[in-house]
């Protein structure tokens, strides 16, 4: 045991053929190694934690300093939402029996990093603990980045943003020509509350065109889910790596670290980001045990580490909506092993279980809930994510859109890739919409006119080829002044809805229009009256 504890990361970097020195940036890395045992001990969960791929690449694999290439295609993950995930890069980095012990395996330096207060209950208490070769309060004081981005902000109050319910819709941003990365291009549309006060959200949007280069970011304000609409994403976290595609969502918890780099070059996405809270599944009361997203198809990266030095390396981290730098001298993905529930994740909304009415009305959007991060009031969320995927619609006798609504909460609404089924045109993907609290919506003119013309007539017809979403909460966000000013803002939303002309009389109408009298003709399944 002697011998092993004095194993050093350097003789394992000599002596294994799973880490190597990069021809590209000189990185040792190691990408996870199964062996004998592995599922017992390195990959513990306390449900279904498990590898995702079937096979892991024991070859060195480096990440290109500017713009993330040989990313490897086939990474591995772990399965389970909220489980308590083990992993490690090289055999025996794991502690056993204990989490802080006086020595570490390899020499290695514990540190827990926690999401949650330490008596939080045990069923919400969030934490993980790291094991690295250089803990992450090596770096030099931190001092306000400059130049300030000024578009980004988590105190929302009438100093910095205003307050509307006018409708309000937005056309997709390009992505600039001169050099931007994720954090440059991070901007905020609308938000409510206050990360100093642990309560609240907001909403961002990104544009960007370049890899993050010699830096990574920490957000200590909130949890970041990120959702990609053009251009797939590689993001090395402390607790290993992800790839997320368009379709595709991230969480990035409070207080990792990451870096983002751009494959494919050119991106674009939004972000919705929480105070004070973390996303839980929605309960499913009586749709019963099964249905919506599945627990086992959220996914975990798995151990991976740099071993490098990396003089004037720059630690970004937003804190109180405001950036800051710390300057170290390693990279801050070092972390050779870790366990704990508390850790980024990536989920593919391709394989949302989506329920609806069978018989007639339109259920509420509730229905399609992905992720919710609640209040203190039971039912109430501060923010839910909501999506609107590939789905039949058959309900009888019956407005199939959405339908014309008030709503308490507040609506932000994006479009991944297609078209969405209330608005026939203006809303397009990369775009964004804005309901605020009590603001009619619903479909557009041409939308409604279409659906009353098909009339009793339509049969079932599937939705294909869209994916659009929602971030909805109780609360009542305040708009950025950019936002309203911005050269993508359409001034005339408002128009779509105009159209709309009375269809009433005073005659009343000839058919009974209770569904429940609505008689079925077996032979033909046409509807009669």
């Amino acid at each position: 045991m002697v011998s092993f504890l004095n194993t050093s990361l350097r003789d394992f970097d000599r002596e294994s053929s799973c880490v190597g020195e990069s021809p590209i940036i000189g990185t040792a890395a190691c990408s996870p190694v199964p062996f004998s045992g592995f599922n017992s001990l390195h990959n513990r969960s306390s449900s279904s934690s498990a590898f995702y791929s079937s096979s892991v690449s024991m070859a060195a694999q480096s990440v290109g300093e500017m713009d993330g290439e040989n990313f490897p295609s086939d990474l591995a993950y772990q399965s389970g939402f909220n489980n308590h995930f083990s992993s490690e890069a090289i055999p025996g980095a794991l502690p056993q029996l204990q989490n802080s012990p006086l020595i570490c395996p390899y020499g290695l330096y514990a540190e827990q990093i926690s999401g949650t207060s330490f008596t939080s209950p045990r069923k919400v208490n969030m934490c993980s603990w790291l094991y690295r070769i250089k803990p992450s309060v090596t770096h030099e004081p931190f001092r306000p980045r400059l130049p300030k981005n000024e578009k980004l902000i988590s105190e929302f109050n009438a100093s910095n943003c205003s307050s509307t319910p006018t409708q309000l819709r937005w056309r997709p941003a390009d992505v600039p020509d001169s050099p931007l990365d994720f954090v440059d291009g991070l901007y905020t549309v609308c938000g409510a509350g206050s990360s100093f006060l642990r309560h609240g959200f907001a909403i961002h949007m990104y544009t960007a065109n370049k890899s993050m280069e010699n830096c990574a970011f920490c957000n200590a304000d909130g949890d970041f889910l990120i959702v990609p609409q053009s251009g797939r994403l590689w993001i090395i976290t402390e607790c290993g790596r992800l790839e997320v595609s368009p379709g595709e969502i991230v969480v990035l918890p409070q207080g990792f670290r990451f870096v983002v780099y751009l494959p494919d070059g050119p991106s674009r996405g939004y972000v919705a980001e929480i105070f004070g809270s973390h996303f839980q599944l929605p309960d499913l009361g009586p749709i019963g045990a099964n249905g919506l997203a599945a627990p086992r198809d959220f996914l975990a990266p798995v151990a991976w580490f740099e071993n490098i030095s990396r003089p004037g390396y720059t630690i970004v981290q937003k804190y109180g909506g405001e950036l800051f730098t710390a300057i170290q001298d390693f990279s801050p993905f070092n972390v050779v092993a870790w366990h704990g529930n508390y850790v980024p994740y990536k989920y593919d909304l391709s394989k949302f279980c989506p329920y609806n009415t069978v018989l007639f009305d339109h259920s509420d959007p509730s229905i399609n809930t992905v992720l919710t991060a609640p209040t203190d009031k039971p039912g109430v969320a501060l923010l839910d994510f909501v999506i609107f995927p590939p789905r039949w619609l058959v309900s009888e006798h019956t407005f199939r859109p959405p339908y014309y609504h008030r709503n308490c909460m507040s609506e932000f609404m994006g479009l991944i890739y297609g078209g969405y089924e209330a608005k026939a045109d203006g809303f397009l993907p990369g775009g964004a919409s804005l309901h605020n609290c009590m603001t009619p919506h619903g479909p557009d003119t041409k939308t409604y006119e279409a659906t009353i013309a098909r009339g009793n007539e339509a049969g079932p017809y599937r939705i294909t080829d869209t994916m659009a979403f929602m971030f909805e909460s109780s609360l009542i966000p305040r708009v950025c002044s950019w936002a309203l000013e911005s050269p993508c803002m359409d001034h005339d939303y408002y128009q779509c809805w105009i159209g709309l002309k009375s269809h009433f009389t005073s005659e009343g109408t000839t058919r009974d229009m209770d569904p429940r009298k609505v008689k079925t003709d077996v032979e033909n399944g046409r509807q009669t009256v």
